[in-house]
């Protein structure tokens, strides 16, 4: 698999989960199975890009929330 090229386009240095996994808060299975498959079926991203709702830090990419993130 190409990262790069699957990478979602929202995870960067600004990225909740980014910081958090590099943080090792979040397990790899997060980013794995979201940010670098584009995104694809990512709740955080969809509610983002449609209907500019920024998830809190604490909502994991299919919608449940982490209470250690907070």
């Amino acid at each position: 698999m190409n990262v790069k090229k699957n990478l979602c386009r929202w995870y960067n240095e600004s990225s909740a989960m980014k910081r958090a996994y590099d943080k090792g808060l979040i397990d790899k299975k997060w980013v794995e199975n979201y940010c670098l498959v584009g995104g694809k079926n990512c709740v955080r991203k969809k509610r983002f890009e449609e209907e500019g709702y920024i998830s809190p830090d604490y909502v994991l990419p299919d919608g449940s929330e982490d209470s250690k993130l907070k």
